[in-house]
């Protein structure tokens, strides 16, 4: 039997990337309608951030020329709202301040983040990806698959890193008083 090169839109670690892609969605999609507490929240993303970063490792490389790069489906509407249901969650521990290393001035300085900015930019990049493979065009689930990998390495994947972060902070500081620490831990 010859070898047979897998189409890498059908590969294996592709459909197992969107299936983890589709449930970050969809939990965040949740946030909204009442379903979630902060602590669930936080300790769901605790796991299925890292598995996300993970998995986009494990996604075959592309060559495509982008004719077929799709349009986003993300509207600033549906951003803000995957942003308001998170915050909504995370009050008062949604911003945090990170500490960040200038190449050109070499030089380190502080800037204010949001969490729910940063979940609602991952969503944004995940959910354009997985609305281009339930329209099943295969040039453009092609596009879109180097379209993600690009913008992983470019933007969301050190928005993530980020995020991660604080939100260990979040579930893990010695310095979230009483109240808080009844609904984070």
């Amino acid at each position: 039997m010859a070898n047979q090169v897998e189409n890498p839109i059908y590969a294996h670690d592709t459909l197992e990337f969107v299936t983890v892609a589709a449930e970050y969605c969809a939990l965040l999609e949740r946030t909204t309608e009442g379903q979630q507490t902060t602590d669930s929240l936080v300790g769901t993303l605790l796991k299925l951030l890292p598995l996300l970063y993970m998995k986009v490792q494990l996604l075959p490389e592309v060559d495509t020329d982008g004719a077929f790069v799709p349009k986003d489906q993300v509207t600033e509407d549906d951003y803000n709202y995957i942003r308001a249901g998170v915050y909504n969650l995370l009050h008062k521990h949604d911003e945090y301040e990170m500490l960040v290393w200038d190449e050109d001035m070499q030089t380190e300085e502080s800037r204010w983040c949001s969490v729910s900015e940063g979940l609602a930019d991952i969503y944004q990049a995940l959910r354009n990806f997985v609305a281009v493979y339930q329209q099943r065009v295969e040039p453009c689930m092609l596009d879109a698959l180097w379209q993600l990998r690009e913008d992983f390495e470019l933007y969301w994947g050190q928005t993530l890193l980020d995020t991660l972060r604080q939100l260990h902070r979040i579930r893990y500081s010695n310095n979230v008083d009483e109240e808080d620490s009844q609904q984070v831990r």
